[in-house]
């Protein structure tokens, strides 16, 4: 496969060949960087879109078809969970970590706050088999898919055949993730001439670039990579981060850095849901950052800021907040299809 970058006004058009047939891949803006995800082990579609969509939304791949995706991943949350401080599961059980937004994830390499999984095609493995989320397993929803009145027709008509096999469930529902881009802010306004920061918008821009830009690069505003960011750890959760993956102890609290894109929509911040406001966060920044080893080098002297300057950094943050993303209707549920199903 090749992929070609072809400038289209404000946003370049990524085409995949295969076979020497172009197939229009994903509509980014022109200042965002090529995405990491690999198209070629999984070749978009809008028939896969769709399938993803409705698999998302769809109880059935709960154990007791109590939950779906959507149930820890909102689209009104910008795909966090609303309110929750941990994700919650079947049977009313609760989680070690909160749930994480789901946007521009095909310029992501590590899934999971301690990135435990490395391959988004594989990542609903996770949550699907996990016992406290939903508690199933993957051949356990092939069986459900397979006696289902309709999937059995959506699968057929995008594979030409009717099988249905647990790589293809996980590429569609994959297929559905990587098209949740999140890049009609204000700030991609500015960055697309239309629109110009008010002086305090300003004036915060340049204390983040001053303070937060060696971890939250624009435009994704991350870098996707881990960070011990100084929080104390939890007495009861006792999470220690990607060390339990690495069992590297230089990795001892690191969690995977967010994007600071929809931060009006993604609360409660952090890995364990700690913080319910931005205040609380940068009280946290500018006083709170407890000392150790694996601490990012960013935060070896804190961070000094008065309160004037949380004010106008909190101002530009809002400028981030993409309230399109949250509403647009291919994000979300398609009620036709569950309802006729329930009718049937």
């Amino acid at each position: 496969m090749k992929i070609k970058r072809t400038i289209t006004g404000a946003f370049i058009v990524l085409t995949a060949t295969y076979c020497g047939v172009k197939k229009n891949v994903l509509e980014t803006p022109e200042y965002f960087p090529v995405p990491h995800y690999n198209f070629d082990n999984n070749p978009t579609s809008k028939a896969k879109i769709k399938l993803g969509n409705n698999l998302f939304y769809d109880p059935l791949l709960s154990a007791n078809n109590s939950i779906s995706c959507a149930s820890c991943h909102s689209p009104h949350a910008a795909f966090a969970h609303t309110d929750h401080d941990l994700s919650h599961g079947i049977h009313d059980s609760i989680g070690t970590r909160n749930a994480p937004p789901l946007f521009n994830l095909a310029w992501q390499e590590h899934f999971m706050w301690d990135g435990a999984i490395d391959n988004l095609d594989a990542q609903a493995l996770a949550p699907i088999s996990h016992a406290t989320e939903m508690g199933s397993s993957i051949n356990e929803i092939v069986g459900k898919l397979k006696n289902h009145p309709k999937y059995p027709a959506l699968f057929q008509g995008i594979y030409k055949d009717t099988l249905i096999t647990g790589e293809r469930i996980l590429k569609v529902l994959a297929q559905f993730q990587i098209s949740l881009i999140s890049n009609d802010s204000k700030y991609d306004e500015v960055q697309r001439g239309i629109a110009t920061f008010t002086q305090q918008e300003i004036r915060g821009y340049n204390i983040f670039n001053s303070n937060c830009a060696s971890c939250h690069a624009e435009p994704l505003f991350s870098n996707y990579g881990f960070a011990n960011n100084g929080l104390t750890i939890d007495s009861t959760l006792k999470d220690i981060g990607r060390q339990k993956i690495t069992s590297n102890s230089s990795d001892s609290l690191l969690f995977k850095i967010p994007s600071l894109r929809n931060l009006a929509y993604t609360f409660p911040y952090m890995h364990d849901g700690r913080f319910k406001t931005l205040r609380e966060v940068l009280k946290h920044y500018t006083g709170e950052i407890q000392k150790s080893p694996s601490l990012h080098i960013a935060l070896k002297n804190g961070i000094t800021l008065t309160k004037n300057e949380q004010t106008d950094l909190i101002s530009f943050l809002r400028t981030l907040n993409d309230r399109l993303f949250i509403t647009t209707q291919k994000h979300q549920i398609n009620r036709s299809f569950f309802i006729e199903n329930e009718g049937g």
